[in-house]
């Protein structure tokens, strides 16, 4: 909770004085009736209860000062709220890696059971768009608010080839910033589980990405010491070793946060995790009328309380 005029609060250090004073005279109360036992009788004549009356009067009334003072602060609460505009390209890799088995039932399969939920997750305002690539972008999307059409891309991948995460990312890229100059936010979701073996250097992307304020959030799949067959049946099993370290780098170059994923749970958590950052923005609500409506009632309750001693 933050507060827009939280000056106010410094007149909270005069409640612990107000205490005091209370305590103070209650106390001058009990000896002028020691001092004079008529009056004790006559307020036992009155009543026992008028002591406890008193101070949960006085109680009322100091926590209703606390909570109109809170109130004159104006407390604001952040939420997070559905976006209406948002575009998202979800750059996935199927090289020949993504068969590897460490992360079951397949690397590809979990990724694109990660995918599917993070989509269906998203608010149907916003915009969302696939660039699937191996040795190149072979299946490229622009972000539509048709989700259909991302999940179908999402789903026909295989596994097979290089991987050029540079040329993909470039062309994400491109299909979010067709100029330079565009108000509506955009992020970049890359999926991959190994090095770039061949096409642009996906640094120097990242850095074109952080200049238009693209975010490129990063996840790498995979363990170290996964393999996959070898094209050649007679040849030992090929290593598919994931890359987080330029993963990261690709991350933090574009203002964004790299993530890593050894088995499909942790994988699903990130997309999820993902999908509420991306898909809402934090708003702040001014939230004065809670604390006004309380003192206020506070204050009435304590002034009743006081009516009714005098009655």
């Amino acid at each position: 909770m933050s507060f827009a005029s939280p000056v106010w609060l410094l007149a909270l250090l005069a409640v612990p004085l107000l205490i005091a004073l209370t305590v103070v005279r209650s106390r001058q109360r009990d000896r002028f009736a020691m001092r004079f036992p008529a009056a004790a009788t006559l307020a036992a004549a009155a009543g026992a209860e008028a002591a406890w009356k008193r101070w949960v009067a006085s109680a009322l009334a100091l926590a209703a000062i606390v909570a109109l003072l809170f109130g004159a602060a104006r407390p604001q609460r952040t939420v997070r709220v559905a976006l209406q505009e948002a575009s998202i390209m979800l750059v996935t890799d199927h090289s020949g890696s993504m068969a590897a088995t460490d992360v079951a039932p397949t690397r590809l399969a979990a990724a694109q059971g990660a995918a599917k939920t993070f989509v269906d997750n998203l608010p149907d305002g916003v915009k969302i768009g696939v660039v699937a690539f191996s040795a190149a972008p072979d299946d490229v999307r622009p972000p539509s608010t048709d989700h259909g059409e991302s999940r179908a891309a999402i789903a026909r991948q295989t596994a097979n080839g290089g991987t050029a995460t540079g040329d993909a990312l470039a062309a994400a890229l491109g299909l979010l910033r067709p100029k330079a100059k565009v108000s509506t936010p955009a992020a970049i979701v890359l999926l991959s589980d190994g090095a770039t073996t061949v096409g642009s250097d996906p640094e120097a992307v990242a850095a074109e990405a952080k200049r238009l304020h693209v975010p490129i959030y990063t996840v790498a799949l995979g363990t170290e010491d996964a393999t996959v067959p070898n094209p050649d049946p007679s040849g030992p099993p090929l290593p598919a070793v994931p890359d987080p370290v330029t993963m990261r780098r690709v991350a933090e170059i574009s203002g964004a946060r790299a993530f890593s994923a050894q088995d499909a749970d942790h994988l699903g958590a990130i997309y999820k995790t993902l999908g509420s950052q991306l898909g809402s923005k934090a708003e702040t609500r001014d939230v004065t009328v809670v604390p006004v409506l309380g003192g206020l009632a506070l204050l009435l309750a304590s002034g009743g309380l006081a009516l009714r001693r005098r009655a």
